[in-house]
């Protein structure tokens, strides 16, 4: 009987490596969050609805100052980014359980429609950004445009 070696090739590598990493340092994380292989990056809940004139988007970032919060936008995306620091600080003390995320985290989130990137309005409470985004009305007009030539 003939056995055959499984050969992967690129991407699929790199998934099963970082997913042995990631399930590597889960299982370590546990002893304490200052144990970690790299810096982890986090990525916060995100509702996105829309209502007739905008888009709105709310992201749970409960422990996240506002001053390290960036905020970008275009006509199709938004990206949010920024950093949670650990408050504890405590290098004395055993960690039981340790489930909160903290370092760097980004979102990107594309929209269905364009968005005017003049009228965005973003505010933080009770641990969620909101960020109000106008939808960008299109030019409906249509324009007749001559044909040249023979």
């Amino acid at each position: 009987m003939v056995e055959y070696i499984k050969i992967r090739f690129g991407n699929e590598l790199d998934r099963t490596g970082s997913r042995f990493e990631q399930t590597f340092e889960d299982m370590f994380r546990s002893m304490g969050p200052s144990f970690s292989l790299g810096q982890r990056l986090w990525r916060p809940q995100v509702d996105v609805y829309e209502t007739a004139d905008e888009i709105v988007v709310l992201a749970a970032i409960a422990g996240v100052e506002k001053d390290d919060l960036d905020i970008e936008v275009d006509g199709k995306a938004l990206r949010i980014s920024g950093s949670r620091k650990n408050r504890l600080g405590a290098e004395s003390c055993r960690y039981r359980l340790a489930e909160i995320q903290y370092g760097n985290f980004e979102r990107v989130v594309m929209f269905p429609v364009y968005v005017d990137p003049d009228k965005v309005d973003a505010s933080v409470e009770d641990g969620f950004l909101t960020v109000r985004l106008t939808k960008k009305k299109l030019d409906e007009r249509k324009t007749r445009i001559p044909v040249s030539g023979g």
